[in-house]
């Protein structure tokens, strides 16, 4: 089973707008191409797909990932609009991976560029883990953990603690993944006694500069995606650029 994770499109209504790096309809063409000859089993889109949250630029949205031969889900992030990301396809919050399974985490909080779950939503989790034990890959727009970029990890998941006392009770969980950071990201997190590999992924945009104490853009670095190769209770993973 391939997975692939794209994330941060920042698109706009005017495909000509510019992002401070480039192009982003532009951007999304290259990587979708790139992905689509990966041939996936599964796209998931980790949020961000709107930069000025209009109902064109989710339409653009869909223009362009109609190019996929597979299925794919998004889910909103600190930017977006979910009323208008649902009136062009469906948030859905599981995805049936045959021996995996995928869950969805709504994380934005409206008017604010930090993530939260929030009681109501970690009691849904726990009970999602003790319905199914299958090997689970988690997804989510913004970081459960500190990636070293001080603004970043200032505007991360702020309830973190608590999802992370979930997490600790379902050894199942694998694997996380997350966007927001507009960087690659690998490390394994201890969750109560097993670890949970946690991985970031490029943005289809700019690129944030690791590290880095206050914001700054990485002009070096290229738009990408994740790679993961989903088997039985082990996965590989890899990051892949685009040249734009």
């Amino acid at each position: 089973m391939r997975l692939v994770q794209i994330t941060d499109a920042h698109l706009y209504a005017d495909k000509q707008a510019r992002s401070r790096a480039g192009v982003p309809w532009v951007h999304l063409q290259r990587v979708l191409e790139a992905v689509s000859a990966e041939r996936p089993d599964f796209v998931v889109f980790s949020g961000d797909v709107s930069q000025d949250e209009t109902a064109a630029s989710y339409a653009l949205a869909i223009e362009a990932m109609s190019q996929l031969t597979c299925p794919w889900a998004w889910l909103a992030g600190n930017h977006d609009q979910p009323t208008l990301m649902q009136d062009e396809r469906p948030l859905i919050d599981e995805v049936d991976l045959s021996a995996w399974r995928l869950l969805l985490l709504h994380t934005p909080v409206e008017g604010e560029p930090y993530g939260e779950l929030g009681p109501e939503a970690l009691a849904t989790l726990a009970t999602q883990l003790e319905a199914d034990d299958r090997p689970t890959v988690i997804v989510m727009h913004h970081p459960p953990v500190d990636v070293g970029a001080a603004w970043m990890d200032a505007i991360g998941l702020q309830d973190r603690e608590a999802f992370w006392q979930v997490v600790s009770a379902f050894p199942q969980v694998k694997v996380i993944l997350f966007g927001h950071a507009h960087q690659a990201y690998a490390q394994r997190h201890a969750a109560g006694e097993h670890a949970v590999a946690v991985y970031g992924c490029p943005a289809i945009s700019d690129q944030f500069m690791p590290g880095a104490a206050h914001f700054m853009v990485d002009e070096a670095s290229r738009p990408g995606y994740r790679i993961v190769e989903l088997m039985d209770q082990q996965w590989e993973t890899w990051i892949e650029r685009v040249s734009v």
